[in-house]
């Protein structure tokens, strides 16, 4: 199929494309348990997902007690990666309707990559274990660029369009850090209501807002 326009169409990770809420949520209870803090319900992690792994746990650490000093909170940290790399892929899986609009966007030839906050080789075993990292040409982590570099900085989706040889590209994301970026690499951004959005959807600043992977496809269609 021709005339579609975009060339370039990057997905977030964490509550874009893949619902990993449950595996993120085992991760935290166990830096939790180690510091000697209550659990959080596995429902109330989405609220703590956004701007990378330290993020996360520093907002379950505040709503358990408070954060702890920054030695501690390193070796915590260092702890939660540790569990997290051993077990990332358990519950995690692609939202309803993903495979089908991968599989769409892959026969109007269009570029797929995934850009996230998530470190580069926790990203590319998370989508090698559900076997997803062939549909992608690129998976950018929060890590690829060196520090300073994540989202909601442009830098990464700036990459993401040069290693696509360049072109018309879009983003799809669920949280603030993705619209910033994208605005700042003025690329057009879808939101999805149904991830770890850390406003409410329609106030993210997205150029589009999509309740289903179903509708993206034609929201993109309407944004070219």
């Amino acid at each position: 199929m021709t005339n579609f326009p975009f060339d370039i169409v990057g997905f977030d990770l964490d509550g874009t494309l893949l619902d990993t809420h449950r595996d993120l949520g085992a991760a935290v209870n166990h830096a939790l348990a180690l510091a000697g803090r209550n659990k959080v319900p596995i429902a109330d992690v989405r609220d703590l997902v956004g701007g990378g792994s330290k993020r996360m746990l520093g907002r379950a650490l505040k709503l358990t007690g408070g954060m702890l000093p920054d030695e501690e909170f390193g070796q915590l940290h260092e702890s939660l990666l540790e569990y997290y790399e051993a077990n990332l892929a358990v519950h995690s899986a692609l939202f309803p309707g993903g495979s089908a609009m991968l599989d769409r966007l892959d026969a109007r030839g269009v570029k797929l990559a995934v850009v996230t906050n998530k470190l580069e080789r926790y990203a590319k075993s998370l989508l090698d274990d559900l076997d997803l990292s062939k549909r992608f040409y690129t998976i950018l982590g929060g890590d690829s660029l060196g520090p300073g570099r994540a989202k909601p900085k442009p830098d990464l989706l700036l990459e993401m369009v040069s290693r696509g040889q360049g072109g018309c590209a879009a983003f799809v994301g669920d949280t603030t850090f993705d619209t910033g970026a994208a605005a700042a690499a003025d690329i057009p951004c879808v939101a999805v209501t149904f991830g770890f959005n850390d406003a409410v959807p329609e106030d993210l600043g997205a150029s589009a807002v999509i309740d289903h992977f179903d509708e993206l496809i034609p929201a993109l269609e309407r944004l070219g």
